[in-house]
């Protein structure tokens, strides 16, 4: 017979305190310098400057708003860039990169970390959409009959209730009568939005922008792990880059002296095309369940910190769209 002295509760609070969740370094913020997609690289550098210039007094703002928050007397910041690699394989790293980086320095901008836009859907053999995909909590709307099928077999999740979808009634059944789609927390008139995060095709499931853009913010956040483990763990890379985009690693860090890429809060400075992906982003981020250890953890650290760090994800999330 086991010791009475040895609780049911006890056993079930040791075998939970067996979890370790490993702890990330983090930055006061991450800005985000931009993506970079096909369209805006055959356009030349010209295209890229522009854009840099645009950048630069926003990510300037951001960096003295951190500073004059903070009680600490010296910010950590760190800047990131990400670049499609995931729905189009445009040109190779060692011809893309190298451009990026010194038109951003033409500008004033030092890019810190790089990232690969496929790395948020998988990362060192970890797949970190399905991670994320397998954290969704819907937000169901009053009086939902299930006639819908759930986000996990539809790929589709919205912040409300859908409008009704006609056709020809059943014998005897009543008509379904159209109704405007509304949202669930909605301040007096709907915004309501729909979001698609994945597609079916023969080459199997492909990852939206806006879903893979949400990862993305998980991963910047410190929010994900696999096991326990930090996941897209940046890589340090000096020398030339490589000719194809899968021997980079998820994130690189070109700069050996940046503060960690994870960050309490970020900061996205986007052309003004991003503005309805990130609606989408914080859609599908409002309906996310974090890791509550890895929460815990954060919150700890930032008290260390004397940061506030705000309790739901996307007030974590700032924006400037330019």
């Amino acid at each position: 017979m086991g010791d009475p002295l040895i609780s049911a509760d006890a056993i079930f609070r040791e075998a939970a305190a067996e979890r370790r969740v490993k702890r990330v370094p983090l930055s006061h913020l991450s800005i985000e310098l931009g993506h970079l997609y096909m369209e805006d690289f055959v356009q030349g550098p010209e295209r890229l400057r522009e854009q840099f210039r645009r950048v630069v007094p926003w990510a300037a703002a951001a960096r003295q708003s951190c500073v004059d928050r903070l009680p600490v007397k010296k910010a950590r910041i760190s800047t990131c860039f990400l670049i499609d690699d995931y729905f189009t394989r445009f040109k190779s790293p060692s011809e893309v990169i190298p451009v990026v980086i010194d038109v951003a320095r033409e500008c004033g901008l030092e890019i810190d970390y790089l990232a690969r836009e496929s790395g948020c859907a998988k990362a060192d053999g970890v797949p970190l959409a399905r991670l994320v995909e397998g954290r969704i909590v819907p937000d169901p709307p009053p009086d939902t009959n299930g006639s819908r099928p759930p986000v996990t077999e539809s790929g589709w999740l919205s912040n409300g209730q859908r409008s009704p979808v006609s056709g020809s009634p059943e014998a005897m059944g009543a008509v379904v009568k159209w109704r405007p789609p509304a949202q669930n927390a909605a301040n007096r008139h709907s915004i309501f939005v729909d979001v698609e995060l994945w597609d079916e095709g023969r080459g199997g499931r492909t990852w939206s922008c806006s879903f893979l853009a949400a990862v993305w913010q998980l991963l910047r956040l410190g929010m994900l792990r696999n096991e326990g483990e930090p996941v897209a763990v940046p890589q340090p890379w000096s020398g030339d880059y490589p000719g194809d985009w899968d021997q980079l690693p998820a994130v690189i860090r070109l700069n050996p002296s940046a503060t960690p890429f994870n960050a309490y809060e970020t900061m996205s400075v986007l052309p003004s095309r991003f503005l309805p992906i990130e609606i989408a982003v914080r859609t599908i981020l409002s309906q996310v369940w974090p890791d509550q250890d890895v929460s815990s953890q954060l919150r700890e650290l930032a008290e260390r910190d004397g940061v506030r760090m705000p309790a739901e994800l996307v007030d974590r999330l700032t924006y400037a769209f330019v």
